[in-house]
């Protein structure tokens, strides 16, 4: 999953940073309002953190300016401001979550987790298909009960299908959702891990549409050829 934060005190940012990226997500960094705007107008995220006291452009005004934008990635809201009416404020602006500052790393990381997975349409913290099964808390992957050892490439790429249930997702995707910036786009890594996972988890677990990208979904409705 890609991350935006825009965060102004550096030690901070850079500290949720390092954190997001040992937690498996591909984060990106910013630290003013109007670096922030054009990052977040410009590249699809899973999930932006926002600070609202920001130098250049505040806060709200860049929530206010992303969702007259059409853009739709869930934002947390985190600040130092904790007044009810600054909740109140964060939240009509368009924010869906809000943490108020100092706040412990657990509790961010845990509501970023189920920004997430309601953005996609997942209540639980379980994303399920078929005897499949993946824990968003513990990172854990079970296939009909028993434990499956993923690798973390492999883990982020089936989290991401996983989030991303019965869509069609591309190699585009998928590389600039879950990998950093400067990965080898020209690479087959993505083709590799998706056999990796399927000869763990099943053939039948990631659909090749051809031209296209690929598909996770229940079995009974998976309907395209297997790379």
């Amino acid at each position: 999953m890609r991350i935006l934060i825009v965060e102004d005190e550096p030690s901070l940012g850079r500290q949720l940073k390092t954190t997001l990226e040992q937690n498996g997500y591909a984060v990106d960094l910013s630290v003013d309002g109007e670096d922030g705007h054009f990052m977040g107008s410009t590249e699809d995220y899973d999930a932006v953190i926002l600070d609202l006291g920001l130098p250049e452009i505040d806060g709200l005004t860049v929530l206010g300016m992303w969702r007259k934008e059409g853009r739709k990635f869930p934002v947390l809201v985190l600040t130092a401001r904790d007044s009810w009416s600054d909740k109140v404020a964060g939240l009509d602006g368009g924010a869906d979550d809000y943490l108020a500052k100092p706040f412990q790393t657990e509790e961010l990381i845990a509501r970023l987790r189920a920004l997430i997975r309601r953005a996609s349409g997942n209540s639980s913290s379980e994303l399920i298909a078929g005897d499949v099964r993946l824990d968003t808390r513990s990172g854990r992957v079970t296939l009909a009960g028993e434990p499956v050892k993923l690798t973390a490439q492999e883990y982020k790429l089936l989290s991401y299908l996983l989030h991303h249930k019965g869509k069609v997702v591309s190699r585009t995707e998928l590389i600039e959702h879950i990998y950093d910036q400067d990965f080898d786009r020209d690479s087959n890594t993505i083709e590799v891990f998706v056999t990796r996972i399927r000869k763990k988890l099943g053939a039948d677990v990631i659909t090749t549409i051809r031209g296209l990208g690929y598909s996770l979904d229940e079995p009974s409705s998976a309907a395209a050829s297997k790379a």
